[in-house]
């Protein structure tokens, strides 16, 4: 099986920061393409907030062009109004991307940062040093930036160990 270049987007939801991040994976290389952050204006109502990351996100999909966008589960936490926001926000993502055919996979965050940095509980600071040293020329100015190029970085891992694992069963039905 031929490997190929695949272009992932790795975004993290929220109505303040929307982080994304773009990589390419190659094999067993990665780089950084892009990666900001989508910031709708805070003194608008909800609807057009969410409007604005959906827009952000297709603007992105369509300028990368991504075969696959990662997006980390919601950490269930106690405040149940920043969980139905945060709901909210991952809602419009999904849709946006898949309205746009462009799958999308979840992951847990205790499995981003495992996958990133070796460490299940690992801090913020933590992983954008692993994004950093993975992703040589990248500047994250927040953590929501950093956050999804982990999670892009997360299924780059996940999508090229099942290529493999696909590539060892063509081997063993020859």
């Amino acid at each position: 099986m031929k490997h190929k270049n695949m272009r992932l987007l790795g975004l993290d939801p929220g109505l303040r920061h929307t982080g994304w991040g773009v990589i390419e994976s190659n094999k067993d290389k990665i780089s950084w393409l892009a990666s900001g952050n989508i910031s709708p204006k805070t003194n608008t109502s909800l609807a057009l907030r969410l409007l604005e990351i959906s827009n952000g996100i297709s603007e992105i999909i369509e300028k990368y062009n991504p075969e696959a966008a990662a997006i980390e589960d919601i950490f269930v936490g106690k405040n149940s109004q920043s969980i139905l926001k945060l709901g909210m926000a991952r809602g419009v993502a999904i849709n946006t991307c898949a309205s746009l055919e462009v799958s999308v996979f979840q992951y847990e965050a205790t499995v981003v940062k495992k996958t990133t940095t070796g460490f299940g509980r690992a801090n913020k600071d933590q992983v954008y040093s692993m994004v950093k040293f993975l992703l040589p020329g990248v500047e994250c100015k927040t953590e929501d930036e950093s956050d999804a190029l982990a999670v892009a970085i997360c299924h780059s891992q996940f999508a090229r160990s099942k290529i493999h694992q696909l590539e060892l069963e063509n081997i063993h039905d020859s």
